[in-house]
């Protein structure tokens, strides 16, 4: 499988953590560790492997520690949006860090979101799949069963041809958003300026039918607090071991 270049690449990292504390009471959530390496560096490594050469993080929580962190990275390059005057939500991160994301469709990936590689890496495998003409966006998707640590009760179903539908009200869906995704800035036109939430923008793409998924090639594991990183190393152990 050959994968279309992605250069640019956004990381959200502006959150509180606030089901993440103590460790978050004077740090951000990225710089949690998880077997000896913070969360946001190895999101930064898998983009670098997958060939994005910029990387825009937005800040907020404890922006400046954050900030200091990635002064020491080479690859890929970071520009820092600033949200430390006001928490936009993740679909207003976004439409803030759009004027440094260009005009071409980047990787978003959640800078708390963490996975086991299965037989092939998976930003390149949304690079290969992602069909401009298609999509607005193209997001990777974990099955709910096996996914380490998470509870839930999924977020889409997906069709023979990838097209998602987001899961009724009281229905259980067989995929969770993995916090990892391909978009196009137009997924954005027409979007308010103020804190506003990325499913917003989600809905809107299936609206039109133009929301896509992948299924994960591996394990993810939803790192939401502390006792769920315990999980997570144990999983990383057993799949190094």
């Amino acid at each position: 499988m050959t994968a279309k270049h992605i250069d640019t690449a956004m990381v959200l990292a502006a959150g509180f953590g606030k089901r993440m504390l103590p460790l978050t009471k004077s740090m951000p959530k990225p710089m949690v560790k998880v077997a000896g390496e913070t969360l946001i560096d190895r999101v930064l490594d898998r983009l670098a492997a997958a060939g994005a050469a910029r990387a825009v993080v937005n800040v907020h929580h404890c922006g400046d520690v954050l900030i200091e962190h990635l002064k020491h990275r080479a690859t890929p390059t970071i520009e820092i949006s600033d949200e430390r005057d006001a928490l936009l939500d993740t679909g207003g991160g976004i439409v803030r860090a759009l004027p440094r994301l260009g005009a071409e469709p980047f990787f978003l990936v959640n800078s708390d979101t963490l996975w086991i590689e299965g037989a092939s890496p998976n930003l390149p495998r949304l690079a290969a799949v992602y069909d401009d003409a298609r999509m607005d966006a193209l997001l990777l998707l974990a099955p709910s069963a096996g996914a380490v640590g998470y509870s839930g009760a999924g977020d889409f179903v997906m069709d023979p041809q990838g097209a998602l539908h987001k899961r009724g009200e009281r229905q259980i869906a067989p995929f969770v958003y993995a916090g990892a995704s391909i978009l196009h800035p137009r997924l954005f036109d027409g979007a308010p300026k103020g804190p506003f939430s990325l499913v917003r923008s989600f809905d809107e793409a299936e609206a039109n039918g133009r929301l896509f998924g992948l299924r994960l090639d591996g394990t993810w594991m939803h790192v939401g607090t502390p006792d769920a990183i315990l999980h997570a190393e144990d999983a990383i152990r057993k799949s190094t071991g």
